[in-house]
């Protein structure tokens, strides 16, 4: 079996939580690794999603952690289109069970932000979390998180 653990490291996108309102996101720094792994997990819905009612994921990046601008399809894989404004993935019906997704970014910049942004009424809260998982690190082994 092929080392994997050596060239990884792992930052929290979105904290484990159970949703109401828009998580806060936070600046991933991919300083020194040549690609990145967003993993987005979502429990089962609180309410049932519509158009209306939904959560939208919202993925944008930055070179100076400062400006940031939505991703393009051009910046990720496993993404079949890219909405308005960077959304990666959009809850609009109903998600009775807990699912995980991942999404690969190819993009150039140095920096990731994930939004999960709520519109509409959500009083029952949706379990979600997210990870980037940075990978190819340049000075390997990385660090252990254990």
């Amino acid at each position: 079996m092929k080392d994997l653990h050596s060239s990884l490291s792992v930052a929290a996108a979105i904290d484990v939580a159970t949703l109401t309102d828009d998580s806060t996101p936070v600046a991933i720094d991919l300083r020194g690794h040549d690609g990145a792994e967003i993993i987005l997990a979502i429990g089962a819905g609180g309410i049932t999603f519509t158009s209306t009612n939904r959560i939208e994921f919202i993925l944008t990046h930055s070179d100076d952690d400062s400006s940031y601008e939505a991703v393009t399809a051009a910046d990720l894989l496993g993404v079949p289109t890219v909405g308005e404004g960077g959304i990666i993935k959009a809850l609009v019906e109903a998600h009775a069970t807990a699912a995980v997704y991942r999404f690969g970014y190819v993009g150039t910049k140095r920096y990731l932000k994930l939004l999960a942004a709520l519109e509409g009424t959500h009083a029952t809260g949706t379990p979600v979390a997210a990870l980037v998982i940075k990978g190819h690190g340049q000075i390997n082994p990385q660090a252990d998180q254990a």
